[in-house]
C-alpha cells in the first residue's frame, strides 16, 4: 500500500523549531497502514527535517549550533546571485537535511521516548511551508 498527504504549516521565521511528531503519527493513522516507512520530507530548499528531543534547552542549543557552525554574518556567493539575506540559509538546510524515514510499527511511529520528528524553519522570514509525507508498507 501507499498514502501520500501534505502537512501545511506557518512559521515564525529563521530557526522556528515546530514539533510535527503528532500530525505525521495523525497520517499514519490515516493511512491505515500498520507496519513500514513514513517519508517525511520538506517541500522547499530553506526548511529541514530531523529530530530532536523538543525541550526547551535544546530550543536554544540548536540554533546556536547553527549560527557557530553556519554563521549569518559572513560572505554566501549565493547572496552576489539573489541579495535575499539566506544564503546561510541554505547552506544549514543542506546539513541538516530536508527529509527523515521513520519506521512504523502497529501502526505507530518508532521513535525514543525523548525523540521528536521537527521542522526546522532557516529562511530569513516567515513561511508557508508543505511537508510531504509518504507511507508505504502493509
Amino acid at each position: 500500500m501507499n498514502y501520500y498527504e501534505e502537512i501545511n504549516l506557518s512559521t515564525a521565521g529563521e530557526v522556528d523549531i515546530i514539533d510535527i511528531t503528532g500530525m505525521v503519527q495523525s497520517v499514519v493513522d490515516r493511512s491505515g497502514i500498520k507496519n513500514g516507512l513514513a517519508l517525511v520530507f520538506v517541500i522547499g530548499s530553506t526548511g529541514a527535517i530531523t529530530t530532536i528531543e523538543y525541550e526547551p534547552g535544546l530550543k536554544k542549543d540548536l540554533p546556536a549550533a547553527l549560527e557557530r557552525l553556519f554563521p549569518k554574518n559572513i560572505n554566501y556567493e549565493h547572496e552576489k546571485t539573489w541579495h535575499d539575506g539566506n544564503g546561510h540559509s541554505h547552506i544549514r538546510a543542506s546539513f541538516l537535511k530536508p527529509d527523515l524515514c521513520v519506521p512504523i510499527v502497529g501502526g505507530n511511529l518508532i521513535l525514543g521516548t525523548w525523540q521528536q520528528i521537527v521542522f526546522v524553519e532557516l529562511d530569513v522570514r516567515r513561511r508557508h511551508r508543505r511537508i510531504a509525507v509518504q507511507i508505504v508498507g502493509d
